[in-house]
Order: structure tokens, then C-alpha cells, then sequence
């Protein structure tokens, strides 16, 4: 494994492989390593390049580098009654830097976006072996393209991250989380769906297979009760509702699929309105799984290593995503959906302009391998 000590040291590891022709596959925390086809290249910490280097809780901004441990990250920005404008999620040696490559999102996405609305500029070493910058250091940034959007979701294969900076937010005086007992899917999304039209402003909506409904209400205390005591009215025609005052497992399962049982997990993006149908259409497989964002994103779990899962998410206009599986699955079945032609030739021109030798095209996705049929 190579391990650089700082963004010089970087730079040049990257242009040695561009001139040996050698692929590096990037690494922060490590949690995600399993994602994707199973590939044999060179490993490249980015472990050294850790810590914050400005935060300004007034300005609402915070920069770090990209090995900074994302929990060390949510600890700095609660100490000043803050948090991350988007909700970020991972294992215990999760970094913010594979968080904002993975494009992750919680549950509070269809209120607050993902990791790539949030992204306000990076600093990277490219595949080319050499320093770019992208966006700035301010929340108000109109100045070029967009290309924190482009870097948010990649999975580091256009540039190593070396510095991102990141819109904060006040976090809410109060959080509270209403269930609703034994609603079937589709009554479960009836409910969130009334919820999240309401006047009480609900943040987050998830259902859990074992019958659970459950819904985020945040903001200021008097805000909070008030809009507490009138969901159950809002909702009477669908559920009954019941606080709980400790609900973090429940919404860990809903937005991360912890814990539910199956060595094969899809994470399905679909129209909520599909959700109930995608999970009946299923039901033989004998899956266990999980509904997030009022029903816009399924988490699948089973031991059937067939592609039923996204053969039914494309069905219903969805798209599957295979986030883990033994790696026989893995190497014959692409992590990421099928797409266009047109969009997928798109995607390598604009990795080739970041990328021309394929340093970064490790094999984790089929797509990568198929770019080398195009000129730089």
C-alpha cells in the first residue's frame, strides 16, 4: 500500500503511475472497499492527509482534509451547536472525504439534499498528476462549473480529494420521532406521503419491514411539540402515532440497512409511489428491507444472487445498485445500474478529461474498463 505523507508527495506518486501506466485505487477509511467488482491494483492511503484546517461556525463553513474520521467531523461541528448541512452516514472508520466520494445520504435527503448540494469546493490531485481547484471556500459561489457536483458521487475516479470544503448548518433545538404501528408498505406510504405534504413540515419519513413507520419532526422546542401534537390529526384517516424518545437504531436501519438479514443488499432509487410494489413483487425471494426517504429509496437484503431486484426496480422507472455481495456476484454483476449509451459514453469523456491514462479506473466498475475504447 502507498501511503503519501502529504499533497506533494501525493502529486507525485500519481504522475509516476500516469508515466508506468499503473492503476491506484484510492482509500480513506476503507469501509467501502467491498463495494463493487473485486479488483487487484495498488492500494493508496490517503490516511496522512487528516484533519481540519478552517472552520468558521459563523460563516457556516467548514474545510478539512479528506481522511478527517467523519465522526470526528460531526463531534467538532456539535460542540458549536452545529451540523452538516446534508446527513452524512458510515461505519466507525468512515471519512468525510469517502462519505462526500460515495455521494452519501440519510434520511433527511428529501428535505435537505446529499453530500454533492453541499460540497461548496475541493482541491485534488488529478489523474494527470496535477493540482486542480474546484469551486470556494464561501456558501454563495456562482464562478465556473459546478464541478463539486461532479467530484461528489464519483468514487474517486476523477482526482484525489486533498482539502473539501463543506456548508454547516445550526442544528435543530429538538428532534422527535413519531411511529405508527403494523402499516402495511403500501398504507406505510400513503401515511409518509400525507406527512410530507403537511404543515408539520416532517424532515425525514422511513418504514421498516417489522411494521414500523417512522417520521422526523425538527426544529425549535415550541415548534417541535406544536407540530407533534397536530400530526396525529393530520394523519387520522392513516395511523395511529406514538412518540419515541430514543430512535437512532430505528433510523440507522432505515437510512444504512444495518441489520438487515441477507449476504446480497440492493439499494433501489424509485418512485415512492413504486416503493410497496417493488417489495410485493419480491416477496418470494424471502427479502428483508427497508424504506427511506417516504419510499424513494429501498434497501433489498436476501440470499438470491439472481437479478431480480433490479430487473423489478427497472420495471417500475427505478434503478438498482448492488452495495454489497460475495464477490463470485460481484464480478459478474456491475455495482452501478445500466444507462444509455449516450450517458455512459458522456461519463468516460468527462473521466478521460480528468483522467486520460486511467489511473484511477481500477476495475471496481465494469464501465471504467470500457473507457480505455476511447481516445484521450
Amino acid at each position: 500500500m502507498l501511503r503519501p505523507r502529504d499533497t506533494e508527495d501525493l502529486r507525485e506518486i500519481v504522475a509516476a503511475a500516469v508515466e508506468k501506466g499503473t492503476r491506484l485505487e484510492l482509500r480513506g477509511g476503507g469501509t467501502r472497499a467491498g463495494f463493487g467488482a473485486p479488483r487487484d491494483v495498488e492500494t493508496l492511503s490517503l490516511a496522512a492527509l487528516s484533519g481540519v484546517i478552517d472552520y468558521d461556525p459563523a460563516e457556516l463553513v467548514l474545510s478539512l482534509r479528506p481522511a478527517t474520521p467523519l465522526a470526528e467531523v460531526q463531534a467538532l461541528v456539535a460542540s458549536e451547536g452545529q451540523m452538516l448541512a446534508f446527513e452524512p452516514w458510515g461505519d466507525a472508520a468512515s471519512t468525510i472525504g469517502g462519505v462526500v466520494a460515495a455521494g452519501v445520504a440519510g434520511s433527511r435527503r428529501i428535505t435537505a439534499g446529499s453530500a454533492r448540494d453541499h460540497l461548496l469546493g475541493f482541491s485534488a490531485i488529478s489523474g494527470r498528476g496535477e493540482r486542480f481547484v474546484a469551486g470556494a471556500k464561501v456558501v454563495k459561489n456562482v464562478t465556473g462549473y459546478d464541478l463539486p457536483k461532479l467530484m461528489a458521487g464519483s468514487w474517486g475516479r476523477l482526482g484525489a480529494m486533498t482539502e473539501l470544503t463543506l456548508k454547516v448548518l445550526p442544528a435543530p433545538r429538538e428532534a422527535v420521532t413519531m411511529v405508527a404501528d403494523g402499516l402495511s408498505a403500501a398504507a406505510a406510504h400513503a401515511a409518509m406521503a400525507a406527512a410530507l405534504g403537511s404543515k408539520a413540515e416532517v424532515s425525514a419519513a422511513a418504514h421498516l419491514a417489522r411494521g414500523l413507520t417512522l417520521l422526523r419532526v425538527a426544529g425549535f422546542a415550541p415548534s417541535v411539540a406544536a407540530r407533534c401534537a397536530a400530526l396525529p390529526g393530520l394523519l387520522a384517516k392513516h395511523c395511529e402515532l406514538r412518540r419515541v424518545d430514543d430512535a437512532d437504531s430505528l433510523w440507522a436501519e432505515a437510512m444504512t440497512a444495518v441489520g438487515l438479514k441477507g449476504a446480497v443488499r440492493w439499494q433501489v432509487h424509485l418512485p415512492p409511489r413504486h416503493a410497496p410494489e417493488l417489495v410485493e413483487s419480491l416477496a418470494s425471494l424471502e427479502i428483508d428491507w427497508a424504506m427511506d426517504w417516504g419510499g424513494a429509496r429501498v434497501w433489498i437484503a436476501l440470499d438470491n444472487e439472481g437479478e431480480d431486484v433490479r430487473a423489478q426496480a427497472a420495471r417500475l422507472g427505478g434503478e438498482a445498485m448492488l452495495v454489497s455481495a460475495p464477490a463470485a456476484m460481484r464480478a459478474r454483476v456491475p455495482a452501478l445500474p445500466p444507462r444509455a449509451a449516450g450517458l455512459i459514453a458522456l461519463e468516460q469523456r468527462v473521466r478521460r478529461a480528468f483522467d486520460p491514462a486511467g489511473v484511477f479506473s481500477t476495475g471496481r466498475f465494469k464501465e471504467d474498463m470500457d473507457a480505455d475504447q476511447l481516445s484521450a
